[in-house]
């Protein structure tokens, strides 16, 4: 909504390991649950998001897709933690943005992991949901 686009689920399987995302957003969340959101996309799709976001144009919205993404995950994990009754047990944490290529990321293990392909105006968008228990 924030962004004025609709995403769908992506009908052909998609393989996370080997999609090309270049810039992830994370935040934690912690509290009666541990968990961590992550939103990933490559930087064209960031770009878009936070043009939209600010109402201004691609090229000066370039320095701003790092705060972007971060802000959309930012949104994503508060309206999980909200969804499932907890918004007053838990607090999230500020977002983390990782950019660049041939990164991965390892944490904790969990014990529930979500991972859904989606897609906005034809780029990929990757949300997951990791909960530790």
């Amino acid at each position: 909504m924030m962004v004025g686009v609709e995403v769908q689920v992506s009908a052909t399987p998609i393989s996370a390991e080997t999609d090309s995302t270049e810039v992830t957003g994370m935040v934690g969340i912690a509290g009666a649950i541990s968990a961590m959101c992550s939103v990933r996309c490559n930087t064209g799709c960031a770009t878009a998001i936070a043009s939209r976001m600010l109402g201004i144009g691609p090229e000066a919205a370039s320095a701003q897709q790092c705060d972007a993404i971060g802000e959309i995950c930012n949104m994503v994990a508060g309206q999980f933690k909200a969804k499932i009754g907890l918004e007053s047990q838990c607090s999230l944490s500020v977002p983390t943005v990782i950019s660049g290529r041939n990164y991965r990321l390892h944490g904790p293990s969990a014990t529930y992991r979500l991972e859904v392909p989606l897609l906005c105006e034809g780029d990929l968008v990757w949300l997951a949901l990791e909960v530790r228990m």
